[in-house]
């Protein structure tokens, strides 16, 4: 996951490839809580595992529920409709699909409770549940704004005779957790009456779906009265798969139809949804197809491409698709005229205020939005900009937005706070990065060169942390190459100079969290000994391995960006890296540098000695014939004898900044 301040979005060209998507949030959320709710044990395959279900695992946890988790296998161990706890304070997060349902069953089973959630969450109305169930005899306090989180819950007389009258136009999550609810309580048939038009019904279709499958068969008068019948009972049904989110589905339905396709490829395959899905997200393929996308779907799986171009302008009512009409409004972008998304007035009380928001960010873009009560229309860009794009702690923004990289302008796109997927789709843009493609020349490269031990690899790397993009130790190179071919029984020498070259074209090399793997294994300490150096001086000394190297080194030039150190990052490797730092030091402060990593080793020398060493060294790299140690021409120099890491970082982060159209 990118938990970094921004990610910087490159131009993107085309896609194509195979994605797997996680769990369905929604119905991940009401599984668990059934599983809960219910009697005997359930195992629940195919598990999102995001920010929301980790909210409602660990409340059911609090509350005394058993529950084993093995990757997205979780196994619940029912609470048979009883509490084990009757007293704890739950914290909720921003997870709606987890504050709405809890509620109202803690309030039906009794107890002393107190339910909040992060400030958004304390902005998100729930005045209407609350309503509904002190129709009941609940009995439900606010702790601190009127209709609205944090909630102080206490047992209560209930009262089931009357029927629950409950508004369904702000937010279908409030019958849902009625509905979720009122079996643990039904000794006699319970009513539910909805007040006004009940909006996203196809959420409702999920709930009623799941309860089905727990043993509880609501009966429906169309979607204005619901009835719990006498005597209902969770069961458990042992095994339950989750199918893959429908509204995750979206970016990549979406991308499909906006992307040209990648050489050898042929479109875009969505695997874990298919057409018998029980989602209503599920509709957004029709929308999608409205718009010109071609999308063949299957039992469980969709492959879609690009078929109209532009895509076509629509006029649609999204009350069926609430929360993938948030992709259509960024495909608006790429469409032949004004488009009108109608009927999404609960997008006002989601994870933000979702139609300000998507207004003022497609703005950003050079669109040009009306925004309504309940409606937003939109008209592409003439003229493509950039920005920073806010995504106000809402997932679904930032993955939405994500699409705009594909403007024709190849302006590339900032994500604020990119972190925020994690609420349903942790790894959201690893996935987008592995189908689509843009041009080497887009992808961004910050090269950091400099002599031995003036910090470039260690700065490099916190470079690449703070910007989410993948590091390149090209000091490393030589060494593991070395270290790799005496591991395939190579001699070190002009004999076999062309089986390490063909060897080194294809070293399974990754730098991760500081560590360096050759294929699955750790070489961290293994190439840093002094064996090691030597060995890496003598391949260095053979062309076919500098000429292998360098071609391995450009295949590291990986979306969404790279940062390199060597001593011939910039003039050498990446020539047309947009930003180019040299840094040293003085070699006293070089030598002294080095002294403390030594002894820290137990290894014994003098700084005097080794700065000797490494004016030395200097000395070498400067003169070599080949690829001579010395600053790109258009490079920012550095000299950071008397700063920490961290002001050296600053400083490039600085530099970079200023290369942005930002």
């Amino acid at each position: 996951m990118f938990d970094i301040e921004f990610l910087d979005i490159p131009a993107l060209t085309e896609a194509g490839g195979s994605v797997r998507l996680p769990g369905s949030k929604s119905i991940s959320n009401r599984v668990l809580l059934l599983a809960a709710l219910s009697e005997g044990r359930t195992t629940v395959r195919d598990l999102l595992a995001s920010d929301d279900t980790a909210v409602m695992l660990t409340a059911l946890r609090q509350l005394g529920c058993s529950v084993e988790q093995n990757g997205g296998t979780a196994l619940i161990e029912g609470l048979g409709g009883q509490l084990a706890q009757k007293q704890a304070k739950l914290f909720m997060g921003n997870a709606g699909t987890a504050m709405r349902p809890l509620t109202a069953a803690l309030a039906l089973l009794g107890g002393d409770f107190e339910l909040s959630g992060i400030p958004r969450m304390h902005e998100r109305p729930i005045g209407d549940l609350v309503d509904a169930l002190r129709q009941l005899g609940c009995a439900i306090d606010y702790l601190g704004q009127e209709g609205f989180p944090p909630l102080r819950i206490r047992a209560g007389q209930l009262s089931l005779a009357a029927p629950i009258q409950v508004r369904g136009d702000v937010s279908s999550q409030f019958l849902t957790a009625l509905l979720l609810a009122l079996p643990l309580v039904a000794e006699q048939d319970i009513h539910i009456d909805v007040v006004g038009e009940l909006i996203s019904r196809p959420y409702i279709e999920i709930t009623l779906k799941l309860l089905s499958r727990f043993g509880i068969d609501v009966e429906r008068d169309g979607w204005q009265r619901f009835t719990i019948p006498a005597g209902s009972r969770y069961r458990s049904p042992g095994e339950i798969h989750v199918e893959g989110d429908a509204s995750s589905a979206s970016y990549f339905i979406a991308l499909g139809a906006i992307a040209a396709w990648a050489e050898g490829q042929n479109g875009i395959e969505i695997s874990g949804l298919g057409e018998d899905s029980i989602q209503g997200d599920i509709r957004f393929v029709e929308a999608a197809r409205q718009m010109g996308a071609h999308i063949e779907t299957r039992t469980n799986s969709l492959t879609v491409r690009r078929g109209s171009w532009p895509l076509k302008a629509i006029e649609l009512d999204c009350n069926h698709i609430p929360d993938a009409a948030m992709t259509l409004a960024v495909m608006a972008l790429y469409a032949d005229g004004t488009t009108v998304l109608r009927n999404i007035a609960s997008w006002r009380v989601k994870e933000t205020d979702r139609i300000a928001a998507m207004a003022c960010e497609l703005r950003k873009l050079g669109a040009e939005v009306e925004e309504g009560a309940d409606y937003l229309k939109i008209t592409p860009p003439v003229q493509w900009q950039t920005a920073p794009i806010h995504t106000y702690d809402d997932h679904r923004i930032a993955m939405c937005f994500s699409l705009a990289a594909f403007n024709p302008a190849q302006l590339p796109i900032r994500i604020l706070d990119p972190k925020c997927v994690a609420k349903t789709f942790p790894d959201y843009f690893e996935t987008l990065f592995s189908v689509v493609k843009t041009g080497q020349d887009l992808i961004p490269v910050i090269c950091i060169d400099g002599p031995t031990a003036s910090g470039k690899g260690t700065v490099a790397a916190v470079v690449a942390q703070k910007l989410g993009y993948h590091f390149l130790d090209s000091g490393a190179m030589y060494r593991i190459t070395a270290f790799a071919a005496l591991q395939a029984g190579l001699a070190i020498g002009p004999d076999q100079e062309a089986e390490i070259a063909l060897m080194a074209r294809k070293l399974p090399v990754r730098f991760v969290d500081g560590k360096v793997f050759l294929g699955d294994r750790d070489v961290t300490e293994t190439i840093r000994s002094e064996e090691a150096g030597m060995n890496a001086s003598r391949v260095s000394s053979l062309p076919a391995v500098r000429l292998a190297l360098i071609d391995l080194q450009h295949s590291f030039r990986q979306l969404p960006g790279l940062v390199a150190d060597g001593r011939d990052m910039g003039t050498v490797i990446f020539p047309e890296a947009p930003l180019k730092i040299y840094l040293t030091a003085s070699a006293r402060h070089r030598a002294e540098r080095r002294h403390k990593q030594l002894i820290s080793k137990g290894i014994s020398a003098t700084i005097a000695e080794i700065q000797q060493d490494l004016e030395a060294r200097d000395a070498r790299d400067m003169s070599r014939q080949s690829a001579p140690l010395k600053p790109a021409d258009d490079a920012e120099l550095l000299d950071n004898s008397l700063l920490s890491i961290e002001e050296s970082v600053a400083q490039v982060l600085d530099w970079w900044q200023g290369t942005r159209p930002f």
